[in-house]
């Protein structure tokens, strides 16, 4: 019953990131990625460089069933080395939505 519940809610989480995705506002994701992220990752195109141990985001944009709503839900978590940002999830999708523009 538990790991029937535990799913119910991963999916009903999924699902609500997803949404606020739909919405997001990836001007607002550009700002916090430049803010947040730039002194590791490559976050545009006319950044010059980042950390060489993090991936730059046109990178990340194009892996494989990464989506906007996956990428929002990795970022509420804590990830060491990665700093706690403390997003709420209106900003995490925010990012998330810049994020996924990078691969195009």
């Amino acid at each position: 019953m538990h790991r029937i519940a535990a799913a119910l809610l991963s999916s009903l989480v999924i699902v609500t990131l997803a949404d606020i995705a739909g919405a997001a506002d990836a001007a607002n994701g550009e700002r916090l990625a430049r803010r947040w992220c730039a002194s590791c990752h490559v976050v545009a195109a006319d950044q010059r460089q980042g950390n060489t141990q993090a991936g730059p985001f046109s990178e990340m944009a194009k892996v494989p069933g990464l989506d906007a709503g996956k990428l929002a839900l990795f970022l509420l978590g804590p990830h060491p080395p990665m700093p706690d940002m403390n997003l709420s999830r209106s900003e995490a999708a925010d990012l998330a939505a810049y994020i996924e523009t990078q691969g195009k």
